[in-house]
């Protein structure tokens, strides 16, 4: 398939993921190119390159053809590079838990969580490592039409506490080589809808996840667990699944607004070494709760 400009589109599953060829995302990218790739990601979810050579500067130009960088709030940046985060699973190291091993949507627990995320493998392993996306486009239509109109009324209260936090997940597991400190403000919890519009597509989005999203507003934590495991049981059904075998020089830009993704923990003995930087976004929003 030609998505123009000397492009090629190859399709990874029905739900999405889409590895496009014909481009040097080392070079400068015009208005046409930029606009083919932003129609990709937003139809497709995950937009995948192979075979780049990218330095940290050049990885920031390209994502910035999306719109502005967005550093992370709770993880030490690449000396030089306020923006990116080097993440490297070393050999040797034997965790409980790889850094985006559950699954998530990227910093839901802002006020504007991120637009989109861009990783680069600077190191792959030789075997495993994968990450996985879930589309939750069609995580929502696959909701019976009671349980869409119900969840279009509701909010979720999302917060990095149960990750980031003093009794978080990460709080003694930590990567070798990154500091893990959650700020203030991404400790709060932050009302987002439970169901959100896409700002370029128009269509309906479940916007919930295991890592951030902690109660329905007005809620208790208690009283909102059994509907909140249900979803997000719901959101990792395999017919919404997106997956990736990485290899050096492969880059990814998924769309956080519609996806949920996990980093798979299968690479044990081995190195890997990542290059991420995340794009601003806007506040979710529910088109018929404006």
């Amino acid at each position: 398939m030609t998505l123009g400009n000397g492009l090629q589109i190859r399709l990874l599953c029905g739900a999405g993921g889409a590895e496009i060829s014909g481009i040097d995302a080392s070079r400068p990218l015009g208005p046409e190119t930029v606009a083919a790739l932003r129609r990709a990601l937003a139809e497709h979810c995950v937009i995948f390159l192979r075979d780049q050579q990218l330095t940290p500067q050049q990885q920031e130009t390209f994502a910035r053809h999306f719109g502005p960088l967005a550093p992370t709030p709770f993880i030490q940046p690449l000396e030089g590079h306020p923006d990116m985060m080097r993440i490297v699973r070393e050999p040797d190291e034997k965790k409980k838990l790889n850094f985006g091993g559950r699954w998530h949507s990227d910093m839901t627990f802002a006020e504007e969580p991120v637009l989109g995320t861009c990783l680069y493998a600077r190191e792959s392993p030789e075997v495993g490592g994968d990450t996985i996306w879930s589309n939750q486009m069609l995580a929502f239509e696959a909701l019976s039409p009671g349980m869409q109109r119900l969840l279009e009324r509701l909010k979720v209260m999302h917060s990095a506490k149960r990750s980031y936090g003093p009794q978080g997940t990460y709080a003694d597991d930590d990567l070798k080589s990154m500091r893990i400190q959650a700020s203030e403000a991404a400790l709060k919890e932050q009302p987002h809808p439970c169901i959100r519009t896409h700002p370029e597509t128009g269509r309906s989005i479940l916007f919930i996840n295991w890592v951030y999203a902690i109660r329905f507003q007005d809620m208790t934590e208690e009283e909102s667990a059994p509907l909140l495991d249900f979803l997000n049981r719901h959101s990792q059904r395999p017919e919404f699944q997106i997956r990736f075998r990485w290899r050096k020089g492969s880059l990814a830009l998924w769309d956080n607004r519609s996806t949920q993704h996990i980093a798979v923990n299968d690479y044990a003995g081995y190195r890997r070494v990542m290059d991420r930087v995340t794009i601003a976004g806007d506040r979710p929003y529910f088109k018929e709760n404006q």
